[in-house]
């Protein structure tokens, strides 16, 4: 009943069986579980080893008994083509920091940058915007003009998109003789105004200490967007404004706040926002 093989062709047969059962099996040895589901979420900013994670799908649990963290450097995975410079591979929500620990980095990352007003380095820069939108994902009040006795109150500026470089820092004399101070806001909701105030050190044979002062009004205008429209400002004392007087129209366009903000953040020590010029606003609660 059955035909016999000749011994040629059963050597070959048997061969390419081993050879096929012992590559599969040390394929199957050598490759390591490769973890599915991972989610990757488009950012604005290149990762860091201690911010790329993948988690494990429920099968690499049931099959490891533990959920596998794999940290790949940066460089790495730039040189693999895994991420671009503008990918981010991100733990889904809940898994990656708590607000606490996103706050702390974020934090750390503005540490020694004079709040950006004189420039940021393009890596700094986006490590900043990818904590910033970590931290709006989590924002524990969605609609805060919904209750603006949590907006309401002194805060200070910590970080700002906006920038004075070049001719405009040398005309203002930010570059030699004039400092810039802290930039305070205070909203009345009640009343619906917000007044900032950026101070300035003018260095000479006394230091003198002077402020400029805007006043603007605000109209809610969505869940999480007012509208701001710019009333009058003035420079304290006359000393400071003799030195301004000349270039006063270039301070008052860069400190201007007309326009809309949208508050992305906010809770009862930070607040993030965004303007309608594409800059974005972080702010500490002040005393």
């Amino acid at each position: 009943m059955f035909r016999r093989l000749s011994s040629p062709s059963c050597f070959f047969l048997i061969t390419s069986f081993t050879i096929s059962f012992t590559g599969f099996m040390a394929a199957k040895l050598v490759q390591p579980p490769v973890p599915i589901n991972a989610k990757v979420i488009q950012s604005n900013r290149a990762i860091t080893a201690t911010h790329l994670r993948i988690k494990c799908s429920r099968y690499g649990e049931n099959h490891l008994g533990f959920r596998a963290v794999y940290s790949i450097k940066a460089a790495e995975q730039k040189s693999s083509g895994l991420v671009s410079e503008n990918q981010e591979i991100r733990e889904t929500a809940g898994a990656y920091k708590t607000v606490s620990q996103i706050k702390d980095d974020l934090k750390e990352a503005l540490q020694g940058i004079n709040r950006g007003i004189f420039g940021v380095q393009s890596a700094k820069k986006s490590e900043i915007s990818g904590l910033v939108e970590l931290l709006e994902s989590q924002n524990p009040n969605p609609d805060p003009t919904q209750d603006l006795d949590k907006v309401g109150g002194c805060w200070k500026l910590v970080y700002s998109t906006i920038s004075i470089l070049g001719s405009k820092r040398t005309k203002l004399g930010l570059r030699d003789f004039i400092t810039l101070g802290d930039f305070f806001q205070t909203i009345y909701p009640a009343q619906g105004k917000a007044v900032n105030v950026i101070e300035f050190n003018l260095r000479g044979v006394n230091v003198l200490k002077g402020q400029l002062s805007i006043e603007a009004s605000f109209k809610v205008a969505s869940k999480k967007r007012v509208d701001i429209q710019y009333k009058n400002s003035m420079i304290n004392p006359d000393q400071l404004m003799n030195v301004f007087r000349k270039n006063y129209d270039l301070l008052l366009g860069i400190f201007n706040p007309e326009g809309w903000l949208e508050i992305s953040y906010v809770d009862e020590s930070m607040r993030i926002g965004r303007d309608d010029k594409g800059n974005v606003f972080i702010l500490e609660r002040s005393e």
